[in-house]
């Protein structure tokens, strides 16, 4: 079954130096554009990290130190990564937990300001484990009864991940062939930035989730303890849970003007 699509979707995967979205970056990038009269767009860059990539690392992409030295780095890839991705929706494997967070931290990094405020996001690996809990493969092979060839290669694992989904539109008649409606499907909680920090509560006001202001508004915090945004600022949090506060702060100060 082909996405029924109001505007373009962009599958991508990354492979890293590692897991840790704040401290992490991106070796490679895949990614496969597609439009909503069906035609398709795709692109992959090798990037060189800026540090090393561990051992374990390549252990699982086979991408070396060596291979990305002479390789453009994020910042010089950011306004090209960008211009592609600007005007679409988002999709991966685990790609709302992993892939978009650690994208946001790279894009900030590289001064391009990167929202999901106008998009939406389907993670792949979500509707798999809802429906069948299984991994990248074995999700190929059982909704496309094929092998993965070069598992853990980002142009690869893209690829498979956009041929999943149409497979998945196809076996379970539920699943509405819908940008936002699968985004909502695989949302798996209401977070106000990628990370988790910062959620809705039921009245769709933002709270905090973690430490001595679990569960409080984050606006009533800024009000009670204003410095506690500033060490949040400061501390080592994902750049795009500080830009999320930052943007709820002139908020709050914009309503008092």
């Amino acid at each position: 079954m082909e996405l029924k699509l109001n505007r373009p979707i962009c599958f991508f995967d990354l492979e890293t130096t590692g897991i840790d979205i704040t401290r992490d970056r991106i070796v490679e990038i895949a990614v496969v554009k597609v439009f909503p009269n069906g035609n398709k767009e795709s692109k992959t860059w090798l990037v060189n990290p800026t540090i090393p990539i561990p051992a374990f690392a390549t252990a699982v992409h086979g991408i070396t130190n060596e291979k990305v030295a002479n390789e453009p780095t994020f910042a010089e890839l950011a306004p090209h990564i960008h211009n592609m991705i600007k005007d679409s929706d988002l999709a991966g494997f685990n790609s709302d937990r992993f892939d978009i967070p650690l994208l946001a931290e790279e894009m900030l990094r590289s001064g391009v300001d990167f929202d999901m405020k106008n998009r939406v996001s389907v993670d792949v690996q979500t509707i798999f484990h809802k429906k069948e809990e299984r991994t990248l493969g074995a999700a190929y092979k059982f909704y496309c009864n094929e092998s993965l060839e070069n598992a853990h290669s980002a142009e690869a694992d893209t690829n498979a991940t956009y041929e999943i989904l149409k497979a998945q539109l196809d076996r379970y008649p539920d699943l509405e062939n819908d940008m936002k409606v699968l985004s909502e499907f695989t949302t798996r909680k209401k977070s106000v930035d990628f990370a988790g920090f910062i959620a809705l509560d039921d009245n769709g006001q933002e709270i905090f989730t973690f430490g001595k202001h679990k569960g409080t508004l984050v606006e009533e915090v800024f009000d009670k303890e204003p410095g506690y945004f500033g060490w949040i600022q400061n501390a080592d949090f994902p750049l795009y849970t500080k830009k999320v506060l930052t943007a709820i702060k002139l908020r709050k100060l914009n309503t008092k003007q």
